[in-house]
């Protein structure tokens, strides 16, 4: 299993400071970055709507080379241009040994990326890139369909990952087929980011997480997320919480 990451770490560059009064740049994650150290396997990073936490994950995978709308280094399409200029200030210590592959999955435009690969194959002549996920329009399928198939066909081992919210589409059972197929590409030397909001995916063992909030950026354990507290005691007892959420 690889030990060595693709991406050891980011912080800001100097340059960042003269853009400190502008977004996102006055985000809390953002002010507070410092030196983020990430783990060799899997690092997610979560916290509430609007914490900061995919604009800061759409910059690493920008500054990595991907595409800001989502899929492989080699997409370059943009449907509407809406990323920050973050990834210019930001530094990365990349591993000696670059990634085989990699792929950055936004769920909220994985659709603009679906619609592009079609177009490449109308457009192209060599071998069909919709191959590479099943040989099926992803178009054609559910919407959590084409996301499983992103995961159990497209990638692929030894490979850098940037994923923010894949369980967007996800059933609570395609999320623990998920988990399994992520456990499956660490053993095989791929590296996660990923932005979430499912319990299930963050309970992944030994992982690193990141909570984003008012209070900046800071390390927390799985069962300190607001995440897994909320959903806990909604499932402990329903009632209860039903109880104090629904009476005039």
């Amino acid at each position: 299993m690889k030990t060595r990451p693709y991406l050891s770490e980011i912080s800001l560059k100097p340059s960042a400071a003269a853009h400190a009064g502008s977004f996102p740049f006055t985000l809390p994650v953002v002010r507070a970055l410092g030196q983020l150290i990430l783990h060799p396997q899997v690092t997610f990073f979560v916290g509430e709507n609007g914490s900061g936490k995919s604009t800061l994950l759409e910059s690493i995978a920008v500054a990595m080379g991907f595409n800001a709308e989502g899929g492989s280094r080699n997409f370059s399409f943009a449907t509407r241009a809406s990323h920050s200029g973050l990834h210019e200030h930001l530094r990365l210590v990349r591993g000696i040994t670059p990634p085989r592959d990699g792929y950055f999955l936004r769920a909220e435009s994985f659709f603009n990326v679906s619609s592009e690969i079609e177009r490449l194959d109308r457009e192209g002549m060599g071998p069909k890139v919709i191959a590479s996920y099943c040989g099926k329009s992803l178009h054609e399928q559910s919407h959590g369909e084409a996301f499983l198939a992103l995961f159990m066909k497209r990638f692929g081992g030894k490979s850098f990952f940037v994923l923010d919210e894949p369980e967007a589409a996800l059933s609570p059972q395609r999320q623990l087929a998920m988990l399994s197929r992520l456990h499956d590409l660490v053993r095989d030397g791929s590296q996660f980011l990923i932005a979430t909001h499912s319990p299930i995916l963050m309970a992944y063992p030994n992982a690193v997480i990141y909570a984003c909030g008012a209070e900046g950026i800071y390390q927390v354990a799985y069962e300190e997320t607001e995440h897994y507290r909320v959903m806990h005691d909604f499932i402990a007892n329903p009632q209860r919480m039903l109880k104090v959420l629904l009476e005039e």
